[in-house]
C-alpha cells in the first residue's frame, strides 16, 4: 500500500528569518522613521507580536510580513490574521498567531473532502497529521492535486511518500 502524510508545519528557522527581514525593512523605511515599532516572535507559542503608532502602520507591517514570508517560502495562510488590533496607551498592538499543525476540525474536513471525492484511498487522522493510503500512487497524486483546489485557509504540505 502506498501512503503519504498531509501536514501543516511551519519551519521555525524560516519563520524567524522572515520576521528578521521584516524588522530590518520596517526600520529602514522612511515612513517609519522615528516611530515606535516592535516586531517580536515568540518561538515557543508561535506568535508574532506587533506594536506601532497606529492601526494603519500595523496593517503595513502585516502586508510586509506576508510578502516577505512568501519570498522566504512560507504560505500566507500560516498567519491567523483574524484578531483585530487593539489600542494600549499610545500604541496599537496586534497578536498574530502562526498556525502550526492541522487542527482536529480541519482534519475532519480534509477526510470528508477526500471521501466525497470518490477516489479509492483511505484517510486517517493521526494527531495533527492526515495519513492517506491507497493501492496506487496515481490515486495519491490525484488526492494531492485535488487538495490544491480546496480553500481550507491552511497551508498544506505533503511528506513521507511511500510506495
Amino acid at each position: 500500500m502506498a501512503s503519504f502524510d498531509m501536514v501543516s508545519k511551519v519551519d521555525l528557522q524560516t519563520l524567524d528569518n522572515a520576521v528578521n527581514v521584516v524588522n530590518k525593512e520596517i526600520t529602514n523605511r522612511y515612513d517609519f522613521k522615528g516611530s515606535h515599532v516592535v516586531i517580536d516572535l515568540n518561538k515557543k507559542e508561535f506568535k508574532i507580536s506587533l506594536e506601532a503608532d497606529s492601526e494603519m502602520k500595523i496593517q503595513q507591517i502585516v502586508d510586509v510580513l506576508i510578502s516577505r514570508s512568501i519570498k522566504q517560502g512560507l504560505a500566507a495562510e500560516v498567519y491567523d490574521l483574524s484578531k483585530e488590533p487593539f489600542v494600549s496607551g499610545k500604541v496599537t498592538k496586534k497578536e498574530v498567531p502562526v498556525r502550526n499543525g492541522i487542527k482536529q476540525e480541519d482534519a475532519k474536513k480534509i477526510v470528508k473532502l477526500i471521501k466525497d471525492s470518490g477516489l479509492k484511498v483511505q484517510a486517517a487522522i493521526m494527531d495533527d497529521i492526515v495519513r492517506i493510503t491507497g493501492k496506487k500512487i496515481d490515486d495519491l497524486q490525484d488526492v494531492i492535486q485535488l487538495s490544491k483546489t480546496w480553500n481550507l485557509g491552511i497551508a498544506l504540505q505533503y511528506v513521507n511518500m511511500k510506495s
